[in-house]
């Protein structure tokens, strides 16, 4: 847990000072940041060691050494040092390739460019020259290239809207405000004679959380605070320009303090390899100890007999010289050339993924890349699919898709009012195509004055005017700036239905109407939170009435509905049918208020509005007491689109029994939403919500809920779980750790909210440790490198697709594991056996010459390669081009190869032994009878055991191949498959029906899902009335300061 560590220390540190406009007196950390694995000056000793941490290659190294003592080696110098110097050269230009790419990724960050003040003169500048201590502009839609203190904007009340979305995964944009002692500094002389300095904590990890102070020379100190923090990776929106001091720079920013340390993944064929090399040496150990042993008894034997062979110094020979004599010799045990062919596929396979159609974004041309290459066997064993959701699943764009008014639907539907609203509940939910609401027949309803006419203007002016978007004009266009996605979507969506939001005013707002203009006037604004789940507004109509518009979810708009109400039902069932769809409801309502009741609330609000205590809470309940006897209008739906096929996608990665756990930072009830949408939580599933505040009831939660799942704790159950980042933080804690895992690894479908990038990391490090499984993270942020890093397998959204692992494990891997082992011996046996057999008596070829061990070598050496290539065939799934190149390619090879190396002797002063091999070795009709019936009698029981297996107890797969087959050739489906698919059928009937579980505590939810989201700011620096009413529409914006880039020099 270093990685845990090092971020821990990082919150400890001494508090710095950081002086205006005196450049030299602030020494910090650079803001150029790394992510590449080496440099020009570490890649050697670096790449050196973790080459030679791998068993193999530490053994072969020890082997060339050796093999380069005189008089030790039984084989030349180079046999072993030629083929590691080709692994070494292999690996070594794929690392550098890989981190060659990730270097040009650094690179066009670090070499983005910003405006700065410097020399009194605002400059352009690279990312990587930004210093702590400069002010910094940035215009709208800039990424922020550091943490900086706002100290001053464009926008009224000096706020900036920034999108965090790439830190924390929100979709709603946070409001910031600078301080007021600064506002008014915007020109280059105003800022230029700034003095003074600020005093603020030192680099940590924590989004949320800033202490400092600004002591501006001859003025008392102003604190700081998180309200005035713009944090690098945050992205500038609905605001014209900013002025900032930098706080932090490159690996000292908060977003760089979340990233861990990039460890070294290995795959688990590596760790598997790294074993069994293990394992070989030691059976080579013992083999050449009791092969030395036999030297000595041999030689005590029969010394006097073998005088012609014996040399000189022969009695000098130690036990140890004989030893690694006998190393050497049997050094073949351990096969180099597996770990370079291991080396080459990998390199082809990542660039078989990098050469994917399949897997390109023709909308940017963004192809996938491979990273890295030595994960590649890894993506078809992963178990648990860890997911972000903002970018990864969704788009992050929001539509307003569908409507019911007065109890009609409205949307792309085929059928609208006369929909059956019983078949309509009941009815599975739908994919529709993610396009804009489009209906012609709530126009024509409008128009044709349909009994439902007015609902219809009331529901639509509702939208213009209950919400805290503000119109910008530019040109005859306007432009809606909100913090809020959804109420975005809404606006412009009745914008399309000839209701316009035209104006706001510090008072009012505008709406034009099917050209006609109508003028409310905002008295009040109920702001929206979690708690409450709507937001309304009290306004003055054009006609003079009173009158509060709200929106909200259905729970707490219907409780506070009049008696009077009408369509309840009907809307209702149109709600659970959105919800089934996927997409976001709100329902709307209104309340007409007279003048003695308003006067009576605000008398009321006025007083709840200076409140020391709990002044929040008093504001709730006095909007409660306005917020009643409701007249429902209808709903909306707002679809958070999708990335393409994400629904598909996941409905196959379940069936291939892949768990996926949805890690973001968003809200809980948009996190639960786009789960439906997706298809990774169905309307029927059952979902553990844990939202506790405290240690203790963290556990008792967590406690009554695997108690509750009794012996179906640990197994895979059709739930959904479904926790926050406070109560994870109590959940991660070493008393209860194991049993919340054991009670997440019960469920199907596992959904963590409110997340911040190290709690991302630690669950992906929980599952990692504790479960024997690969893991696979996913995601597009910069809060998401912690988990990708983490797991076993990262995989980065670039563009709008991105690289999904797919297909899961073997079970029957252990067996398959086993049964190998047995054939391995079998085949070794036939192998030697039957060529040394075939020359048992010695033969004389052509020209006299006699057969030796190098001649029975090659003789065994070739069939082995004609077996392993044919059992590589007869284990392969699907023929194609590829596969008989590698098949045939690799045998014809060996012989061009042996065909080479009998002739590079004396022209290259290697293998003089090999010198004339291949004459004596293709002219012998030995040779090729052995080369037809050495492979056969290897390979005819496998052919027998795959023939019985097929016949008598087929898998899936073997199925699915017949099908398809039986399909090419116009023939009917196999019946086997027809009954395997039946009884599947009535093995999920039975499961569903047994397994009941029952949960007394109230953490269990089973109610039916009615898709309520809504994205908008809350407990902001200011309130959202006070926000509102800073902006004047009618007014061009005065702009005291150029971020035109052209203004720099």
């Amino acid at each position: 847990m270093g990685w845990q560590q090092s971020l821990q220390e990082s919150d400890v540190s001494k508090v710095r000072t950081i002086y205006l406009n005196e450049p030299l007196r602030n020494s910090f950390c650079k803001n150029s940041i790394s992510t590449a694995k080496y440099s020009m000056w570490s890649f050697l000793p670096r790449y050196l060691y973790l080459q030679f941490s791998k068993a193999a290659n530490a053994f072969f190294l020890f082997i060339t050494i050796l093999q380069q003592i005189p008089d030790v080696s039984p084989t030349g110098k180079y046999t072993t040092l030629l083929p590691l110097m080709m692994i070494l050269m292999v690996s070594g230009i794929k690392e550098i390739v890989e981190d060659y790419k990730r270097h040009m990724a650094d690179k066009l960050v670090n070499t983005k460019t910003t405006i700065v003040l410097r020399e009194n003169a605002w400059k352009m500048i690279m990312w990587k020259e930004v210093i702590v201590g400069d002010i910094v502009k940035a215009s709208n839609g800039q990424f922020l290239p550091a943490d900086m203190v706002l100290i001053s904007s464009s926008e009224p009340q000096v706020t900036c809207y920034v999108a965090t979305s790439n830190l924390d995964g929100e979709t709603n944009l946070k409001i910031r405000q600078a301080l007021l002692e600064t506002a008014e500094m915007q020109t280059e002389k105003q800022l230029s004679s700034l003095s003074g300095k600020i005093e603020c904590e030192g680099p940590n990890r924590h989004f949320n959380t800033f202490i400092g102070t600004l002591y501006l020379n001859g003025k008392s100190p102003v604190p700081i605070g998180p309200d005035q923090i713009l944090l690098r990776g945050t992205q500038l929106k609905n605001t014209q320009w900013i002025l900032g001091i930098v706080v932090y720079t490159g690996f000292e920013t908060k977003f760089m303090q979340n990233s861990i340390k990039l460890p070294l993944k290995r795959s688990n064929v590596e760790k598997v390899t790294n074993v069994q090399i293990l394992v070989l040496f030691l059976l080579l150990l013992a083999m050449s100890l009791v092969s030395c042993l036999g030297a000595i008894l041999w030689n005590d034997w029969y010394r006097k007999g073998i005088w012609y062979i014996r040399t000189k110094d022969y009695s000098s020979h130690s036990l140890g010289f004989d030893l690694l004599v006998f190393i050497i010799l049997y050094h073949n045990l351990i096969p180099i050339s597996l770990l370079v062919t291991l080396e080459i596929v990998k390199c082809v396979q990542a660039m078989f993924i990098n050469w994917d159609e399949d897997m390109h974004c023709k909308g940017n041309n963004v192809y996938a890349m491979a990273r890295t290459s030595n994960l590649n066997e890894e993506l078809g064993q992963v178990k648990y699919l860890f997911s972000d959701k903002t970018g990864t699943l969704t788009c992050n764009i929001m539509t307003f898709k569908k409507c019911t008014i007065a109890g009609i639907i409205y949307g792309n539907q085929s059928d609208r009012s006369d929909i059956n609203l019983e078949k309509l509940s009941l009815s599975p939910s739908v994919i529709t195509e993610s396009c804009e609401f489009n209906d012609p027949k709530l126009l024509q309803n409008f128009e044709n004055d349909h009994p439902t006419k007015d609902y219809i203007k009331e529901f639509l002016t509702l939208l213009c005017v209950c919400h805290t978007v503000v119109p910008e004009r530019d040109g005859k266009n306007i432009i809606y700036q909100a913090s809020s996605p959804d109420e975005a979507a809404l606006v412009k969506g009745v914008k399309k239905l000839g209701f316009v939001f035209t104006t706001r005013t510090p008072t009012s707002v505008t709406v034009e109407a099917m050209g006609e203009n109508f003028t409310f006037e905002i008295l009040n604004v109920l702001e929206f939170s979690s708690n409450r789940k709507r937001m309304s507004v009290i306004v003055r109509t054009p006609t003079g009435n009173l009158r509060l518009y709200c929106k909200g979810a259905d729970t707490v708009i219907y409780e506070r509905l009049s008696e009077d109400s009408r369509f309840m039902k009907e809307t209702l069932t149109h709600l659970e049918y959105f919800a089934k769809e996927g997409l976001r409801t709100l329902c709307v309502a209104y309340a007409d208020l007279t003048e003695e009741e308003y006067q009576q609330w605000l008398t009321q609000y006025e007083k709840a509005s200076t409140v020391i205590q709990d002044r929040m809470r008093s504001l709730e309940e006095c909007y409660d007491n306005i917020e009643k006897k409701f007249l429902l209008l209808g709903a909306t739906a707002i679809e958070d689109r999708l990335q393409a096929r994400v629904p598909e996608t996941i409905t196959t990665l379940l069936k291939a029994n892949i768990r996926i756990w949805v890690l973001t930072g968003d809200k809980r009830e948009t996190t639960i939403n786009i789960a439906y949408s997706c298809k990774l939580l169905s309307a029927h599933m059952p979902h553990i919500q844990l939202n506790s505040n405290s240690f203790e009831a963290t556990q008792q939660a967590v406690t009554q809920n695997c108690e509750a799942l009794g012996t179906r704790l640990g197994k895979e159950n059709d739930l959904a779980l479904i926790i926050d980042g406070e109560t994870l933080k109590y959940a991660l804690h070493s008393e209860i750790k194991r049993s919340f895992l054991n009670l997440a690894l019960s469920c199907r479908a596992v959904l963590c909210c409110r997340l911040s990038p190290l709690q991302k990391a630690e669950i992906v490090n929980l599952v990692k440790n504790h479960v024997g499984a690969i893991t696979l993270a996913i995601g597009d942020g910069a809060n998401d490198v912690g988990m990708i890093q983490m797991a076993h397998v990262g995989v980065g959204i670039s563009g709008n697709e991105g690289v999904l692992a797919t297909n899961n494990s073997d079970y029957s891997i252990a067996q398959v594991f086993w049964f190998q082992c047995l054939n391995a011996l079998i085949h070794s046996f036939i192998l030697f056996w039957m060529p040394m057999k075939m020359l048992e008596h010695d033969m004389v070829l052509q020209g006299g010459h006699t057969t030796d061990y190098l001649f029975l070598g090659n003789f065994i050496y070739t069939y082995v390669i004609v077996t392993v290539c044919l059992k590589a065939g007869l284990e392969t799934l699907s023929w194609n081009k590829f596969s008989h190149l590698a098949i045939w390619g690799s045998i014809l090879i060996w012989l061009v190869f042996l065909a080479i190396y009998s002739f590079v002797w004396p022209t290259i002063p290697i293998a003089p032994e090999m010198r004339g091999q291949v004459n004596m070795v293709l002219v012998c009709p030995h040779f090729w009878l052995g080369f037809f019936i050495v492979p056969i009698v290897c390979l005819i029981l496998n052919l027998i055991w795959k023939l019985i297996i097929n016949t008598c107890n087929r898998t899936l797969l073997e199925e699915i191949r017949e099908l398809e087959s039986s399909r090419a050739q116009g023939l009917y489906p196999p019946k086997m498959f027809k009954r395997r698919v039946e009884a599947t059928k009535l093995r999920m009937s039975v499961a569903s029906t047994l397994q009941k579980i029952v949960f007394p505590n109230e953490s269990f939810d089973q109610s039916i899902p009615h898709g309520y989201a809504f994205s908008q700011v809350e407990q902001a620096v200011i309130t959202q009335e006070e926000l509102v009413r800073s902006y004047n529409t009618t007014k061009s914006k005065s702009s005291k300061i150029s971020m035109d880039s052209s203004d720099s020099r």
